[in-house]
């Protein structure tokens, strides 16, 4: 990183903020790039949720569950619970219920990565990429998918793919494209006026899935980038200890404060992907609405 006595607060910073990539980014929106610190940490933690998921279904009995049984059988039936309010199709809640499931504790783990020290799986790394004889002040490593924009688009895109997928099955590709030039403003007998009306609803239809799967993905990453950075900012003040009377002062602080944003964000972290997952769940359930 920098200078003689080490990184500058704003390098520090810089360092714990950039991803691992294939190559930088040429342009603002670069499709060529990959952050394979965010392809890795999310397929990391999906594996572990359906290896979770798997192993309480595995070990289910009939008789008293034991804490991780019933903890997995809560989520599931709260979960069912909460598509049924939604999602009237059962057909559908087949398919929808596990997925929302699957949504909810995949993007809680991901969020929970945030809790890890800043500096301790980028350290790892940056030991391992060393010892391979490469330069160490690339070594650069973020461990919190769901402060990606990229990730958290990714997934609101593929919601948005799968309400897509369930609006035409529902309603057949007539039917939806028929609801897609007449709602919300209806339409009319006169032609000239069906066809302004025609254009302007699908205008609006546009507008609202863009938008829907826009903020979606946004608030989700705007609330995990905010708490990945006041953890940096935190852990900077450790990072300033000194046998001062200051220095012993924010080595206090760095403990006091980071226990007490720590149990903060816990709750932020599952707030997050019960609203991500909830969200999810109302926007397939419009799909299967018809106006």
């Amino acid at each position: 990183m920098a200078a003689e006595n080490g990184p500058t607060s704003g390098e520090y910073i810089i360092h714990h903020l950039t991803h691992l990539q294939n190559h930088k980014a040429s342009n603002v929106v670069d499709f060529s790039v990959f952050n394979f610190d965010s392809i890795f940490f999310s397929i990391a933690t999906g594996v572990l949720v359906c290896w979770l998921l798997w192993l309480g279904a595995r070990k289910a009995t009939s008789g008293v569950p034991g804490r991780f049984q019933g903890a997995v059988e809560f989520l599931v039936e709260y979960v069912d619970s909460q598509a049924k309010g939604i999602v009237h199709n059962a057909h559908s809640r087949k398919l929808v219920a596990p997925l929302a499931l699957v949504v909810f504790v995949w993007i809680l783990l991901m969020n929970a990565m945030d809790l890890l020290p800043v500096d301790l799986l980028p350290a790892i790394w940056h030991w391992i990429y060393g010892a391979t004889g490469r330069d160490p002040e690339h070594a650069y490593l973020r461990v919190v998918p769901t402060a990606d924009l990229s990730m958290t688009m990714g997934l609101s895109v593929g919601v948005l793919v799968t309400c897509l997928i369930y609006n035409i099955k529902i309603k057949g590709m007539g039917g939806w494209a028929h609801e897609l030039v007449t709602a919300p403003f209806g339409t009319s007998k006169n032609p000239v006026f069906a066809l302004l009306l025609g254009v302007v609803n699908l205008g609006m239809q546009l507008i609202e899935f863009v938008a829907k799967t826009v903020s979606h993905g946004m608030r989700l990453f705007g609330n995990m980038y905010a708490g990945e950075l006041i953890f940096l900012l935190i852990a900077m003040m450790g990072g300033a200890w000194t046998l001062s009377f200051t220095g012993v002062g924010l080595a206090i602080g760095h403990i006091i404060a980071g226990t007490i944003w720590a149990g903060f964000h816990l709750i932020i972290i599952t707030l997050q992907a019960f609203v991500f997952m909830m969200l999810a769940l109302v926007y397939l359930g419009q799909a299967h609405d018809s106006h």
